[in-house]
């Protein structure tokens, strides 16, 4: 069995209009995170609301989470949208337990 520790997601806002994409080792704690962050000016994903998950990926390690993180950041809204819609076609809020 694999043991991932890293993780890169993507989320969004209530109205799905903005994306964030971001890296982490703990999901839990990350979206727990966003969440108590909602409307602090000092973050993207606080300024915009970005924590309802909508996709992530596990890696086992920092440095292909990273590599993977920033090749998303590079894409069209048009294909993180494909991306998400691999594994979550109706773009619903996940729930990490």
């Amino acid at each position: 069995m694999k043991c991932y520790s890293y993780f890169i997601y993507i989320t969004t806002n209530p109205s799905k209009t903005v994306l964030y994409i971001g890296v982490t080792n703990d999901l839990t704690i990350r979206m727990q995170q966003h969440f108590e962050n909602r409307g602090n000016p000092e973050t993207f994903a606080g300024k915009y609301y970005c924590y309802n998950l909508l996709y992530w990926e596990p890696f086992q390690r920092i440095q292909e989470a990273i590599a993977r993180e920033k090749e998303i950041k590079g894409w069209s809204r048009k294909k993180k949208e494909e991306l998400i819609a691999t594994t979550n076609p109706k773009k619903a809020f996940l729930l990490i337990r």
